[in-house]
C-alpha cells in the first residue's frame, strides 16, 4: 500500500471495486434487471467504500493489510446472490475474477514502486488501465467462450476437479497479496511474476481442456440428431416403398377386376356382379391406411412406427388429439414423437430378450390445450432401467434419441420428466407452443384412440 489521504484511499478502493464488478459482470450473467442490477451495485459499492474508508481512517495499519481480501470477500458473498448461475459455477468465476483483481492491484503498485518512485497516481493509473484492458479482451475475444464454458462446467466437468481448479486459484493468489510481503527485492517480484504465470497458465489449460469436452460433447449430440434424421429419412422410404408396391397391386388388380366384371355383363350375371362389387368394398376398406390425426407429417411417422411396433409384436394404443397445426414445427414435433416412439420399441425388445412373462404396450398420447402441447409415452421396459441426472442410460435406449427430444424441447421452454414405474417407462413433457405458431383454432382436429 502506498499511502495518502482518504480521497486517495476513496479512489484506490473505489477504482478497484469497479474493476471487480465489471469484470465479474461480463461473465455472469445477472439474475435480475439491467436496471435492478445497476442499482443494486451501486447500493452495494456505496455502502462497502463507506466501512472502507471509515475502517482506513480509524486503523490505516490493519486496513492496508487485509482490505482486500475483506472487500472481495463481502463482495463475493454479494455476486453469489446477484449471479443467475449455480452456486458451483460462481465460486469459479468469483476465483477468476479474484485472480484478475490480483493482477491490476499487483501490477499498479509494482508499476509504481518501480517506475515511479511509489506515486499513488501512477498506481491508480496503472490500475485503470489494466482494468480497460482485461474487461475490452473478455468482452471482444473471450465473453462468449468464458459463457459457453460455464454452460459446459455445468452439464459435464465433475465438481470435484472444478473444486481443485478454484483452490490453486485461491493459493496462488493468497500467495501473490501475501499482506506480510513488504519487501520490493528482485527474488521477491520474480515469486510474483513466476506465481502469475503458472496460475495463470494452468487456468487456461484446464479452460481449453474442458472446452475442448464441451465441444466434443456437442459434437457427439450433433451426431446423434444427424443419425436420427437419417432414420426419420429411412422411415419415409419404407413409405414411400409400400407406397410404390401397392400402386403396382391396384394396377395388376384393376386388370383382373375389369376382365372379371367385363365377363359378368357378357353373360348378365348382375347379381353375381352385385355380390362381387359389395365384396371388394369391403375389402378396400379393410386396406385403407390407419388414419391417425390430421397432421399429415404426425399421421406418416406414427403409422411407420405403429407398423413395426405390430411386426415385433407389441401391442400400441394412440391416443392423438392435434389437427393440421400443431402449434410447433413439424420437424420438431416428428423429431420428439419418432424418438420417443423408437426408444419405447427398443425399450419393448430388450425386455423381450430377457423376458418375464409381461405383455409389451406402448401408450402415446398427444394433446394441444390451448397454449401448451402435451406429450405423454408409457412403455413396457426392463425392471433394472437407470436413470443418470433424470435420463435414461444411453444402453436402456439404443443411445440415441433423449438428447434430440431434450434439446428440442427446452427450444420451446419445456418441462419433461423420466421414470422407471416398476417395468413401466414413462415420459412426459409438456411445451409452450409460441404465440407465432398458435394461431390454429377453429381447424378439424381428429382425435384417434385406438389400441392395436
Amino acid at each position: 500500500m502506498l499511502g495518502g489521504s482518504v480521497v486517495v484511499a476513496f479512489i484506490r478502493f473505489a477504482i478497484s471495486l469497479a474493476g471487480v464488478i465489471l469484470l465479474f459482470s461480463a461473465m455472469s450473467e445477472s439474475r435480475f434487471g439491467k436496471k435492478k442490477t445497476i442499482i443494486c451495485y451501486i447500493g452495494f459499492s456505496a455502502v462497502l467504500l463507506l466501512v472502507a474508508c471509515t475502517w482506513y481512517v480509524l486503523d490505516w495499519q490493519s486496513c492496508v493489510r487485509i482490505s482486500a481480501f475483506t472487500m472481495y470477500t463481502c463482495f463475493a458473498l454479494f455476486a453469489l446472490y446477484m449471479s443467475s448461475d449455480s452456486v458451483y459455477l460462481s465460486i469459479y468465476k468469483l476465483a477468476l475474477t479474484f485472480y484478475l483483481m490480483a493482477v491490476f492491484l499487483v501490477g499498479g503498485l509494482e508499476v509504481a514502486v518501480i517506475f515511479f518512485n511509489r506515486n499513488v497516481w501512477a498506481d491508480i493509473i496503472t490500475r485503470i488501465l489494466f482494468i480497460l484492458f482485461m474487461s475490452y479482451m473478455i468482452e471482444k475475444k473471450m465473453k462468449d467462450s468464458i459463457r459457453s464454458f460455464g454452460d459446459y462446467v455445468e452439464k459435464e466437468v465433475d465438481k470435484f476437479s472444478i473444486a481443485v481448479m478454484i483452490i490453486n486459484i485461491l493459493f496462488g493468489i493468497g500467495f501473490i497479496l501475501n499482506p506480510n510481503a513488504n519487501m520490493q527485492t528482485p527474488h521477491r517480484i520474480y515469486q510474483i511474476l513466476t506465481n502469475f504465470f503458472l496460475v495463470g497458465t494452468l487456468q487456461l489449460l484446464m479452460f481449453r481442456f474442458y472446452l475442448h469436452v464441451g465441444k466434443e460433447k456437442e459434437y457427439e449430440r450433433e451426431k446423434q440428431l444427424m443419425q436420427m434424421n437419417q432414420r426419420l429419412l429411412e422411415r419415409q422410404l419404407e413409405l414411400l416403398e409400400e407406397s410404390v408396391e401397392a400402386g403396382k397391386r391396384i394396377r395388376h388388380d384393376v386388370r383382373h377386376h375389369n376382365a372379371l366384371i367385363a365377363e359378368y355383363i357378357r353373360r348378365g350375371q348382375k347379381e353375381e356382379l352385385l355380390q362381387f362389387l359389395q365384396e371388394y368394398d369391403r375389402k378396400t376398406d379393410q386396406d385403407v391406411a390407419e388414419f391417425i390425426c390430421a397432421n399429415s407429417a404426425v399421421n406418416n411417422i406414427l403409422s411407420a412406427y405403429t407398423r413395426k411396433a405390430r411386426n415385433e409384436q407389441i401391442k400400441v394404443r394412440l391416443d392423438i388429439e392435434i389437427g393440421r397445426n400443431p402449434g410447433i414445427s413439424n420437424i420438431d414435433l416428428v423429431t420428439i414423437l419418432a424418438n420417443a416412439y423408437e426408444n419405447a420399441i427398443y425399450a419393448c425388445m430388450e425386455m423381450k430378450k430377457h423376458s418375464d412373462g409381461r405383455e409389451c404396450s406402448i401408450h402415446l398420447m398427444v394433446r394441444r390445450r390451448k397454449n401448451k402441447l402435451i406429450i405423454f409415452c408409457s412403455n413396457t421396459c426392463r425392471m433394472e432401467v437407470e436413470l443418470k441426472n433424470g435420463q435414461p442410460k444411453a444402453e436402456f435406449t439404443g443411445g440415441i434419441g433423449v438428447s434430440s427430444i431434450i434439446r428440442t424441447a427446452e427450444k420451446y421452454d419445456g418441462e419433461y420428466d423420466f421414470k422407471n414405474d416398476s417395468g413401466v417407462f414413462i415420459f412426459r413433457l409438456v411445451m409452450n407452443i409460441p404465440p407465432d405458431l398458435s394461431q390454429g383454432g377453429g381447424e378439424e382436429v381428429y382425435v384417434s384412440d385406438c389400441a392395436l
